[in-house]
């Protein structure tokens, strides 16, 4: 600790994202990429590169992919805002809008909202989950001139209904609601196209899982455009520069090729439904998830037991010692053959005790 922190650095805990490891031997179920690679029509882009591309500096507006994705939703580019990843959009949410104010969301769900709230000196009220993992709806208008959802929620899986969702917004039109997609297109209603119907809404969303683009780090966030000037404000006095010129270049190709994301989600859903079943028949509690990884419990074993287990034999997934989900596993979907390999070691580790 440098005596040169401030009292803010001193008092934060970081977000520790899930094992990054260098090994290529490891099956790597842990992080939530997806299973697939990119579309061949972003990955074209890479191979035409334009030196002036990397001479010169991007559009600080990002223009050409606002206007790809405003298309894709039917909305106009000014309800458009992008990033560096949903995560930095996510942040200059909270420093927009959120920034020593009071906020709700549920207390378990993605652990970056802590972090951002001790950040900009947000309260931060955290709704505890029902028993079965649903989201206590009137709970979370308790308190709060903001409520912030992960839809699908992680690590369950589970998402709200679009109809619920504007239920949500149109009971709280005096707070901000922030519907965070990050698992977006893998069968959960998206809360999109209530944006041009609700001036307290904002959908933030990242291609990192939906568009096999984690690597290229890019995000999103739609909403009425007088919230979008807000986020462009904030962005414009951190970094008017955050989006490079290939990310652009490549996002936009993955947007636009609907085909792509149309196929990979269905091999998606259908990846879950064999992982779902396969792990059903070894007696695991598994939750009807909507996104690319399962929420799993063994009624005979601990989680922590089977995630060493798995561990051994090189297979990365990912579990909390917090109390509420400690017995329970977050599996991210593979590839058919991966799958395969994973309820392989499962069943051994199950029908063994080790």
């Amino acid at each position: 600790m440098s005596r040169f922190w401030v009292d803010t650095v001193q008092a934060l805990k970081p977000y520790v994202p899930g094992e990054q490891p260098r090994s290529q031997t490891l099956l790597k179920l842990n992080t939530n990429e997806h299973a697939l690679p990119p579309s061949e029509s972003a990955m074209a882009v890479l191979s035409s590169v334009d030196p002036d591309q990397l001479r010169r500096y991007p559009d600080p507006t990002a223009r050409r992919l606002r206007d790809a994705i405003a298309n894709r939703e039917s909305l106009g580019p000014e309800q458009v805002f992008v990033g560096n990843g949903s995560d930095e959009v996510l942040a200059h949410v909270w420093a927009a809008f959120l920034s020593g104010r009071e906020l709700t969301t549920v207390k378990t769900t993605y652990g970056f909202y802590p972090v951002w709230s001790r950040l900009y000196g947000a309260q931060l009220n955290q709704v505890a989950l029902c028993d079965d993992f649903s989201v206590d709806l009137n709970a979370l208008q308790a308190v709060g001139s903001a409520i912030v959802l992960a839809n699908p929620n992680a690590p369950t899986g589970l998402a709200l209904k679009r109809m619920q969702v504007e239920e949500l917004v149109a009971s709280n039109r005096d707070r901000l609601v922030v519907i965070d997609e990050a698992y977006f297109g893998f069968g959960a209603e998206t809360a999109a196209p209530l944006v041009s119907d609700y001036d307290n809404l904002v959908v933030t969303r990242s291609l990192s899982k939906s568009h096999a683009l984690a690597g290229l780090r890019v995000g999103y966030a739609l909403a009425h455009p007088e919230l979008i000037e807000g986020l462009v404000r904030i962005k414009d006095s951190f970094n008017s520069y955050p989006i490079d010129a290939l990310a652009q270049a490549v996002a936009t190709a993955s947007i636009e090729d609907v085909d792509w994301f149309n196929r990979s989600s269905a091999v998606i859903a259908h990846s879950r439904e064999k992982m779902s079943q396969g792990l059903q028949a070894l007696r695991f509690v598994v939750l009807p998830s909507q996104s690319n990884f399962v929420f799993v419990k063994h009624p005979a074993m601990s989680g922590k037991k089977i995630f060493n287990a798995l561990r051994e034999r090189n297979i990365l997934v990912r579990r909390w010692d917090t109390p509420f989900i400690a017995e329970w596993l977050r599996i991210s979907l593979g590839t058919a053959e991966e799958t395969d390999q994973f309820l392989h070691a499962v069943n051994e580790i199950t029908a063994t005790g080790a």
